[in-house]
């Protein structure tokens, strides 16, 4: 059976969400919601309505699933908990994954919808627990984060910026290797390590580096100006804090997803790219994969 949505008055909605405050979400969030009573969920949402997008050459309404939304419902570990999702171009993702992180917000998944779609649209998932006060807020400063970039530059940005890659690759391969603590592989100048972990599918076969379970990274450029790009493999519980350490370092995440299903322990995998000197991007790494330990 559907589930029954209910548009009622401020006062009517206060008194349905048993312990959550609609009104003062409603304040804080800045944006107008609707109560489910079937699941006690009190429902935001905010249309891209300030940049046009078309995909395969037809403009987009946002209600076609161009528009971002917080759910909020009573907690059991706290007073209430929070999933949402928000419609991002590429400049904005790391902008406001950076203050989701700051305002106690969890990302759980990034990718895309669409194939074709001018300029490109990208799918941030949120969650959290705390007060509902608390979530609230950290979800408006996420989208007030939106509105800021956008209002320096109205149209989404193409590159990331700042000086170009160097056409002749020239990274030295024992610093990152000290740092990272494994061997790797080079080629043209460039430098890659790749770390296996391990996992068992329901098959009963183990899935390990050469399956493709692996964290890797691969170097570019020169020592003072490389680039980085590549993939973290993470348990579930491992996600929140190796994100939480590569944008402390300012490295941009670009993907968070699965590779493979019904694998034991669940991995999740997260792309990402970064731009600076090789031994302070290895530094990064390293860091992350300190966390992960933890």
């Amino acid at each position: 059976m559907a589930a029954t949505f209910l548009l009622v008055a401020p006062a009517a909605l206060a008194a349905r969400a048993g312990s959550l405050d609609t009104n003062q979400i409603e304040n804080l969030t800045g944006l107008k919601g609707t109560w489910s009573a079937v699941e006690k969920v009190f429902k935001v949402t905010a249309p891209r309505t300030d940049v046009k997008v078309s995909v395969d050459q037809w403009t987009m309404p946002p209600f076609m699933g161009l528009t971002s939304w917080a759910a909020f419902t009573p907690g059991k570990r706290k007073p209430c908990m929070v999933m949402g999702d928000l419609v991002l171009f590429q400049d904005e993702v790391n902008p406001v994954m950076s203050v989701a992180f700051a305002n106690g917000l969890d990302v759980t998944a990034l990718h895309n919808h669409f194939f074709h779609e001018e300029p490109r649209v990208y799918f941030m998932h949120i969650a959290g627990e705390g007060t509902a006060e608390q979530l609230a807020t950290a979800v408006r400063r996420a989208l007030d984060r939106v509105k800021e970039i956008r209002a320096a530059n109205p149209r989404p940005a193409a590159v990331f910026g700042g000086p170009p890659i160097p056409a002749t690759n020239s990274i030295t391969a024992k610093p990152i290797e000290d740092l990272l603590g494994a061997k790797g592989q080079g080629r043209d100048g460039m430098f890659k390590v790749v770390i296996g972990r391990t996992s068992k599918m329901p098959c009963g076969c183990d899935v390990m580096k050469e399956m493709g379970n692996n964290t890797w990274a691969a170097f570019a450029g020169t020592d003072a100006s490389a680039v980085v790009c590549g993939d973290f493999a993470v348990r579930e519980e491992e996600l929140a804090m190796v994100l939480r350490a590569l944008r402390h370092f300012d490295i941009n995440i670009v993907a968070i997803h699965h590779h493979m299903s019904g694998e034991k322990p669940k991995m999740l995998f997260l792309h990402y790219w970064g731009r600076g000197r090789a031994a302070t991007l290895a530094q990064a790494l390293k860091t992350a994969l300190a966390a992960q330990k933890k």
